[in-house]
């Protein structure tokens, strides 16, 4: 693994190609919201950048001590079987295959995984499942993005003993920005967390595996590092 028993566990962060301006320069460039840098830090570990450039393998995972699949564009609907609807955006082959890869291995390996957002819908359709392609189609509301760039502030009700409970209690104030969302669920997920107008929100795997995803941005919340915190312990326990 990426460290040492007496080191800070080493988590590494998918990130994402985009046209990048900064200083003199307008450039394609590996970005990343550094809420989930510090995310990390405060919770102990030591974050670690995966650009999805050159060929993502599974020994990848052998350099860190745990995985978060960081948010961001849709998944293309032709890796869960479905024709695009006119709401679903540009494909993003390149995230769609690294990161499909790096969560495969991480499963395979007993790698700590935290899935956000686009995260937890990768990591359902990795394990069979579907999506729902345009949230406000099915329960008539934006509550889930209000705007492009703005955060809807999201009331999430926690299933009782889940290990999300044990982590952040039966309530969460969520920082969401997504217009889909899980359908039918992958082999072996388990839906633990849902908004009012029954969106699931968060989504495990059995124990002992860390294995969690939420369609929320924990990085928004600078104040609560609880699911980083959480991460970084079961990395450390792992290693």
């Amino acid at each position: 693994m990426g460290s040492n028993a007496s080191s800070p566990p080493v988590i590494g962060i998918t990130t994402y190609l985009e046209q990048t301006r900064f200083g003199w320069w307008d450039t394609p460039a590996a970005v990343l919201a550094r809420g989930y840098l510090d995310g990390v830090v405060n919770g102990g570990g030591v974050p670690v950048l995966l650009p999805p450039v050159g060929e993502v393998t599974a020994d990848l995972l052998s350099r860190v001590d745990g995985l978060i699949i960081a948010g961001g564009a849709d998944i293309d609907p032709v890796h869960y079987g479905a024709d695009r609807a006119p709401e679903t955006g540009p494909a993003r082959p390149d995230r769609d295959h690294g990161e499909h890869v790096l969560i495969e291995a991480a499963l395979a390996n007993g790698v700590p995984l935290l899935a956000v957002c686009r995260g937890m819908q990768l990591l359902n359709v990795v394990l069979g499942g579907t999506l729902c392609q345009h949230v406000p189609d099915l329960v008539g509301n934006t509550e889930h993005l209000p705007t492009p760039g703005v955060f809807g502030r999201v009331a999430v009700k926690v299933l009782p003993d889940s290990r999300l409970s044990g982590i952040m209690g039966s309530d969460v104030d969520a920082h969401c920005h997504h217009h889909q969302s899980v359908d039918t669920l992958g082999a072996g997920l388990v839906p633990v967390a849902w908004a009012g107008d029954g969106i699931v929100e968060a989504v495990e795997l059995a124990e002992p595996e860390f294995v969690l995803g939420v369609q929320w941005h924990p990085e928004e919340n600078g104040t609560d590092s609880r699911l980083f915190q959480a991460l970084v312990s079961a990395a450390k326990e792992n290693g």
